[in-house]
């Protein structure tokens, strides 16, 4: 029997989609965006102290391989030639920091992620360094002090980690976030990799003068980071090497996005005062603010929003950001066994349609936007006896839309026009109670594309603009019309606001909580601050309180 003919369906391009949570590969055809196939692994994060988070970034790499290779494979199953695949795009974590040996190709420590709190006391003491007057790292880079960014990261790896230091001092070693790290390494690594970010990642190291669009001297300096280990800074669209293995071997890496930004790009928000939330291990809403930084007065980043060619102008972005969004889930299936699986909090959500007053703050890394306190840490309360794992279950979805709302309202006061309605993406968009909540919490309609993978679709439209690559066009005409599902607030604007000032009450009680703890070093002094009674009569509870929440007799 003949074979059977391979479908002809023009120019696709892939998009590799590397997230806290998973790395995935997505392939689309570049004429209609439509998502033709794609592979997801999960990928897993350690904890190796507490307020550490950790990964291996020699794991990360294998499952972008092992996503591109399963993918070419079901595409090989559907006859549709790989041949086709013009192009590739990267998307990625931002922030999370990882250095190698450019002689080795090994990573000298793991990925430190960006929800890590180890730097905290760094921050403190650098903070101390920064005139009031002049607080020329926020002007420079639009950044507050955080431990959310790259810098304070690179520093406690030159700082703690021998092999870094030593790497540094013998001219062996390169940084790199995410992005770097992927493209050096799929470009030959050892054999000539590509050391590579783009301006989007670059904004997101504390390092990067979002003005110039170059690596700052005195950013660097102020820091203590050489800067020859840093990488070459280059637009978001154009060709930085070729894949050097696998089944997409020569085919072009020419796009490269920070995974919010790829997000903007993907839902189109092209325009100045377009926004879109995010919703995945964080949450994260953008403004785009055109060719104009503009800086907050309540507690938002000014970002980078993308640079679509080498000769194109450069974008910005206001942004809120949320640590704990889709990580509050994840938390509730791995470490309380609540749910078996993410999918199972929307039936345990729906079972009771309520909290029945029970509020959850996930401040596991503290609170970002707009709140930028290192001291809180999650709390649960408005808790009875009637609580059961429902309510919690409820309540951790609520968390998720009044984070939300507290950066909409922030934005809202930064760009003096009020959003009509909020565009959404990401994995947790196809929880329709997660959606319905958002446009109650809100009061506005929330809208959301029918393909939700926003984040890879905007790391391919970049990679296929890209000169050289030319098969994606992103002028508006050209732009293929995305059809969306519209979710109308469904509750009186009284009790929306009621729930709003009830969860403010919550994030009060959460700040704080933090006082004499040092993640940075384990400081045992907490320890010595609290009475022996407290511990017992704490244990007890929180005993008890699990057993009773997992339905434990």
């Amino acid at each position: 029997m003949a074979a059977a003919k391979k479908a002809v369906l023009g120019p696709l391009v892939g998009a590799v989609d590397q997230g806290t949570s998973s790395t995935r590969f997505l392939v689309f055809n570049s004429k209609t965006a439509e998502l033709l196939s794609h592979h997801q692994v999960e990928i897993k994060q350690e904890f190796p102290r507490e307020g550490w988070v950790e990964q291996d970034p020699k794991e990360i790499l294998r499952s972008v391989y092992e996503c591109i290779e399963k993918t070419c494979e079901k595409l090989g199953q559907l006859n549709i030639d790989i041949s086709n695949i013009k192009a590739i795009g990267v998307s990625n974590q931002r922030e999370t920091t990882v250095v190698w040996d450019k002689l080795t190709g090994e990573p000298l420590y793991n990925a430190v992620v960006w929800l890590d709190l180890r730097t905290q006391s760094t921050v403190e003491n650098l903070s101390k360094r920064i005139p009031g007057n002049n607080n020329f790292v926020k002007s420079k880079t639009g950044l507050p002090l955080s431990t959310y960014f790259s810098a304070v990261k690179l520093r406690w790896l030159l700082d703690n980690v021998s092999k870094v230091q030593k790497a540094v001092e013998e001219n062996r070693a390169l940084f790199g976030t995410i992005d770097s790290w992927l493209i050096w390494s799929l470009t030959g690594g050892i054999n000539g990799g590509v050391h590579c970010t783009d301006v989007t990642n670059a904004s997101r190291t504390m390092l990067f003068n979002i003005h110039s669009l170059e690596w700052d001297k005195e950013l660097c300096e102020f820091f203590g980071i050489p800067m020859e280990i840093l990488p070459s800074v280059r637009s978001s669209s154009e060709i930085y090497g070729l894949m050097k293995a696998g089944a997409l071997e020569g085919v072009p890496i020419s796009g490269c996005l920070g995974d919010q930004s790829a997000a903007l790009v993907g839902q189109m928000c092209f325009q100045d005062g377009q926004a879109k939330n995010t919703y995945g291990t964080g949450c994260f809403l953008l403004c785009n603010t055109g060719h104009k930084c503009v800086f907050s007065e309540h507690g938002l980043l000014t970002t980078v929003a993308y640079k679509l060619g080498r000769d194109k102008p450069v974008y910005y972005a206001l942004e809120g950001s949320v640590a704990i969004a889709g990580a509050v889930i994840r938390w509730l299936r791995d470490n309380l066994g609540i749910i078996k699986s993410s999918e199972e909090i929307e039936k345990f959500a729906k079972e009771v349609g309520t909290s029945y007053g029970c509020y959850f703050v996930p401040a596991f890394s503290g609170l970002y936007a707009p709140y930028w306190e290192p001291s809180a840490r999650g709390i649960i309360c408005g808790l009875t006896q009637f609580t059961n794992k429902c309510h919690i279950a409820f309540a951790a979805l609520e968390a998720v839309c009044f984070q939300t709302r507290e950066i909409l309202d922030v934005m809202n006061r930064d760009c003096g026009i009020p959003l009509s309605h909020l565009q959404v993406d990401g994995g947790m968009t196809s929880n329709k109670i997660l959606m319905q909540l958002q446009a109650d919490i809100l009061y506005i309609p929330v809208v959301k594309p029918s393909m939700p993978e926003t984040t890879a679709l905007g790391a391919a439209m970049a990679a296929g603009a890209a000169e050289g690559v030319g098969v994606w066009s992103l002028e508006p005409e050209d732009l293929s019309a995305v059809t969306m599902e519209r979710f109308e607030p469904q509750i009186n604007a009284e009790e929306s606001e009621i729930r709003y000032s009830t969860w403010k009450k919550a994030v009060m009680k959460s700040i704080g909580w933090v006082t004499t703890q040092s993640p940075e070093s384990g400081d045992p002094s907490i320890f010595c601050s609290r009475p022996l009674g407290f511990f017992i009569v704490s244990s007890m509870v929180m005993l008890i309180g699990a057993r009773y929440i997992s339905g434990i007799p």
